[in-house]
Parts: structure tokens; C-alpha cells; sequence
């Protein structure tokens, strides 16, 4: 049954300060003959009310990505903390593409940073960790969606579970 406005968000204030990092993110789609495409995200921001998430994707490295959810195909995305595994799933309905929004340059920025920061920690070099969230630079774009639902994916007993609304 799809979500109305009045129903609760359906991530709870601890998820959605999870989604702002140090994560690894990563979105993907299908096209119609169900063939995945994916691609990594650099960053993402949550609405203040928690409704609506935008992940920021390099144009260049998402084609097929994009093509997907242009047409209409679902998008999901996973955020996973390399330090602890914890791991969390989107899944919404349909994206909207957009240019990136004021301030969402430097979110990006900051996402990365934090994302090879932690790494590094884990013992990746720098500069690794650094080319790997290297912002995608004049070709960001942002898709924005509304998740329909949200899964716990941190490997263990409760990996595949569904998370309910919260606070």
C-alpha cells in the first residue's frame, strides 16, 4: 500500500544521522529486462522531517543507472559502515533527478571526507581512500526519492529484516 503524508516517516532520527556517514553507499537499479545497474554514491542528504533522501552521483559513472531510473525503475540504495559492517537498505518507487541543491557540494565533500577517513583507519592508504571518493566534480547530479521501505542489512541474525517507523 503506498505511503501518504500523513503516514510516519519511515526512518527514525538514529537512521537518518546513519545515512550522512562515514558510509559506503551504493545505488542500484534495473532496466526492463530486470539486468541490474549500479553505481556508488558520494554522499547523501536527509530531508529535516526525514520523508525524502538525495544520494549524489557522478553522471559519468552512472549512465546506465540513470537510463534505469530515468525510465521509471525502482532505485535501491545500501549505506554500510566499513568500521562495523552496519548496513542499512532504501527501497523506493521512483526517483526524481535533479541538479545538485545549494550546499550539496560541499555535503558531498564532506561525505567523502568522513567515508576516507574511516578507511584509512582500517588501513587503506590515502591516497586509495581518497581516489575512491574523489567527488565526481561538474558532473554531480543528485536523484532524490522517497523510501517505501527500509531494511536492516548489517550481516548477523536480523540481516533481511524490515524496520518499522519510529520516533
Amino acid at each position: 500500500m503506498p505511503r501518504t503524508k500523513s503516514d510516519p516517516p519511515l526512518l527514525d532520527a538514529m537512521h537518518a544521522e546513519f545515512l550522512g556517514g562515514p558510509v559506503a553507499i551504493n545505488v542500484a537499479s534495473r532496466d526492463e529486462a530486470r539486468v541490474p545497474s549500479i553505481a556508488r554514491a558520494y554522499g547523501c542528504r536527509v530531508a529535516a522531517d526525514r520523508r525524502e533522501v538525495v544520494v549524489f552521483l557522478s553522471r559519468r559513472r552512472s549512465t546506465a543507472l540513470l537510463r534505469d531510473l530515468a525510465a521509471g525503475a525502482p532505485v535501491a540504495v545500501v549505506f554500510s559502515r566499513p568500521k562495523t559492517h552496519e548496513t542499512i537498505q532504501l527501497k523506493g518507487a521512483r526517483v526524481r533527478i535533479r541538479p545538485l541543491a545549494a550546499g550539496d557540494r560541499a555535503r558531498m565533500l564532506a561525505c567523502g571526507a568522513a567515508f576516507a577517513t574511516e578507511i584509512i583507519a582500517l588501513g587503506y592508504t590515502e591516497s586509495f581512500s581518497r581516489a575512491l571518493m574523489a567527488p565526481a566534480g561538474d558532473d554531480a547530479m543528485a536523484i532524490a526519492f522517497t523510501p517505501d521501505a527500509v531494511f536492516e542489512q548489517t550481516p548477523g541474525p536480523k540481516a533481511g529484516q524490515r524496520l518499522e517507523p519510529g520516533p
